[in-house]
């Protein structure tokens, strides 16, 4: 458990799929992962909710994940989404996934069906016997109207080895510390929300699965090492930095906001797959806005240093 929870520590970035003309942007793609390398991230989750991977088909689904897999190459933890809301097609992705190279599997809750907890178990359990992939679980209520009880998830980490992780997006810091009371202080546990992650970090979890990291990396990564190097100071002032960029990203749903900033940033197109679209011309006045201010303090900042 300790050499799982060392491969957890840090900012995972939740990738977005760059689109072109409908199709999968690969150049693109690539881009942005090998930027996230080089900015030192300890984590990549491709096909995940960011992602849009309710809308990729399974071609597409796993060639990304090789993709990111190949990048990577033991430079980064992959953990690939692999969430259904159908059992059996969860546990075809998990399989899918495993063959094309992840190192770990995301696995939300089954949405629209509202299961209980323990259905949860059940489609859990199903998962994990179906791979030999540390699984991380994830609650996020707000689009998936289930939560993923204290209770539930101490019952499926003791069955279930491979169950090793949560990331907890249900916008309550007060979950990390049921969490650790419940399933015990070995649970790996992340904070699915970018505003979050001091306050998580703060009561025992060891990282965060990061929206805002696609756009700012580097600040994301350095944030959470001085945190964990006992530079308060540090993590608090980058933080400052980033904290309206990291409110920008959800003006809108995600991943609307973010794809939106990375195009303003040259770095992907804004092109999303129905039923998402473009953020409105007057989000988008207002992440180019954010977005000045955010370069403006980080120079500010770096000279300051």
């Amino acid at each position: 458990m300790q050499d799982s929870a060392q491969r957890f520590k840090g900012v995972f970035t939740a990738l977005v799929t760059p689109f072109r003309n409908g199709s999968v942007d690969i150049a693109a793609f690539d881009a942005l992962v090998e930027r996230q390398l080089s900015a030192g991230v300890t984590g990549l989750v491709p096909v995940g909710t960011t992602g849009e991977a309710a809308t990729l088909s399974d071609e597409e689904a796993v060639e990304l994940i090789a993709r990111t897999a190949a990048l990577a190459k033991g430079r980064a933890l992959v953990v690939a989404g692999a969430g259904a809301n159908n059992t059996r097609k969860a546990v075809e992705k998990a399989k899918a996934a495993e063959a094309a190279g992840a190192d770990a599997l995301l696995v939300v809750t089954p949405y629209y069906n509202k299961p209980t907890q323990a259905g949860l178990i059940a489609h859990y359990g199903a998962v994990a016997e179906a791979t030999s992939l540390p699984i991380m679980l994830y609650s996020v209520p707000g689009r998936c109207c289930v939560e993923i009880a204290p209770e539930t998830c101490a019952a499926l980490t003791e069955r279930y080895a491979n169950i090793v992780a949560i990331k907890e997006a249900g916008g309550n810091p007060g979950r990390v510390t049921a969490l650790r009371r419940t399933c015990g202080h070995d649970l790996i546990i992340h904070s699915g929300d970018d505003g979050l992650t001091l306050p998580f970090l703060s009561l025992g979890a060891c990282g965060v699965t990061s929206v805002v990291a696609n756009v700012a990396p580097r600040e994301m990564v350095e944030m959470v090492k001085a945190w964990e190097n006992g530079d308060t100071s540090l993590a608090l002032a980058l933080n400052d930095i980033i904290a309206e960029l990291t409110e920008g990203m959800f003006i809108e749903s995600n991943p609307g906001p973010v794809k939106a900033a990375l195009a303003l940033s040259n770095l992907v197109g804004p092109e999303l797959r129905l039923p998402m679209v473009p953020v409105s011309d007057a989000n988008r006045e207002r992440l180019t806005g954010i977005l000045g201010r955010y370069s403006a303090a980080t120079a500010a900042f770096q000279e300051m240093r």
